[in-house]
């Protein structure tokens, strides 16, 4: 063992022995302190103890707290979980039917049905009856055109609509999520709808249809496939009026057709008032001429009165005269009636009717029967009249 290690464990040693005394010292001091501080301790842990039991009480409540909400975090959450499943089947399901509808619209085929049948729908709520407000797939010219709808306007007029509208670059703008590759898309969709204005309008339809104006409605089943072509090229409605064409949308073709529904409404109106104007000429005709026949039998009546008060003239001068004697001779005791002259007169149209009292005809019709109450003088129903035909009959 070296020198120097030696004189390092004589060091260590010396210290361990320096400590201990020191400590030996502290603790012989501070015993007497610590058994007076015994009695406070034990109170303030006693109390400790009490607080404790409350504080334990608080956290049992609380456990069972936190347990209840882990219980239901746990069923929100199974909640949600399926709930963003059934989101995500939706979600899925509606990109295949998107994914279907697009595929489907490429085709020529089906997209002219799907604007044919937004087309006839517009129509429909526009109020125009099929066959007889509207036609579709008409031919005209031996079938070389065939618009989709001819809308018959009042007066023998009629509109050509073209349901014929191309979606393809549209489709592919909505499918991209590319600003640039968007807006080339929609560029080529305004394009397209351009050259279908210039195809249309060189059909020139009013030629075929000379009641028809000088234009063609383009309809477009969306508002969103005439606004995209709109915001590539903002010049595409002035261009298609210069052409006789005009762009129409579910909303705006609504309208148009409503208002031609008005114009048929007022077309109806108009034939009505003339069919009106048209009977009560007949009428007046038909008046006249039976007023004329009434005239005319009146003017016969009156000289059938005229004859018949001569007969019983002549026969009470010549053969009443005679008759009578036999009952002066005592051959009868029965007294020959003496017929009345008939002095009323038949009435002219438009003269007023005579009192029953200055009547004496009038004045005898007039005791036999009666005008029943809240009926206008000589007026009743078939079987009022039938009534009194047959009393007038039984005094006969």
């Amino acid at each position: 063992m070296s020198l120097a290690t030696v004189l390092l464990t004589l060091a260590l040693l010396a210290t361990g022995l320096t400590a201990g005394l020191l400590l030996g010292l502290r603790l012989g001091r501070s015993r007497p302190d610590r058994a007076a501080a015994l009695p406070a301790a034990l109170t303030a842990l006693q109390e400790r103890a009490a607080g404790d039991a409350v504080i334990r009480e608080g956290l049992e409540r609380l456990q069972d707290q936190l347990r209840d909400l882990g219980h239901d975090r746990a069923t929100w959450q199974g909640q949600l979980a399926q709930q963003v499943s059934d989101m995500r089947l939706s979600t899925e399901s509606l990109r295949r039917e998107t994914q279907s509808l697009s595929t489907a619209l490429r085709k020529p085929q089906v997209r002219g049905r799907w604007g044919e049948m937004h087309l006839r729908r517009a129509v429909e709520l526009a109020g125009l009856v099929d066959r007889c407000d509207f036609t579709e797939q008409a031919r005209l010219e031996d079938g070389a055109l065939r618009p989709d709808l001819l809308v018959r306007l009042a007066g023998d007029k009629c509109v050509v609509v073209d349901a014929k509208v191309p979606l393809d670059a549209f489709l592919d703008a909505t499918a991209t999520d590319d600003e640039d590759e968007r807006g080339a898309h929609l560029a080529r969709h305004a394009r397209q709808v351009r050259q279908h204005v210039e195809g249309l309008s060189a059909k020139r339809y009013w030629r075929a249809l000379p009641e028809s104006p000088e234009f063609v409605v383009l309809f477009v089943p969306g508002e969103s496939f005439l606004s995209a072509a709109l915001e590539a090229d903002g010049a595409l409605i002035e261009h298609a009026a210069q052409r006789q064409v005009v762009l129409a949308t579910p909303t705006t073709l609504i309208a148009l057709l409503r208002t031609v529904a008005h114009g048929w409404s007022h077309e109806a109106l108009a034939d009505q008032a003339s069919e009106v104007h048209r009977l009560g000429r007949e009428l007046h005709e038909r008046l006249a001429r039976m007023g004329g026949h009434l005239d005319l039998v009146g003017r016969s009546l009156g000289a059938a009165v005229g004859h018949y008060n001569q007969a019983i003239g002549a026969l009470e001068s010549r053969v009443l005269v005679s008759a009578r004697r036999f009952g002066e001779m005592g051959v009868t005791d029965d007294e020959l009636p003496t017929p009345r002259q008939v002095e009323a007169a038949p009435r002219s149209l438009g003269a007023d009717a005579p009192e029953p009292a200055d009547d004496p005809v009038a004045r005898e019709l007039h005791a036999a029967d009666p005008p029943d109450e809240g009926l206008l003088p000589g007026l009743g129903d078939a079987t009022d009249r039938d009534r009194r035909t047959a009393r007038r009959a039984q005094g006969a």
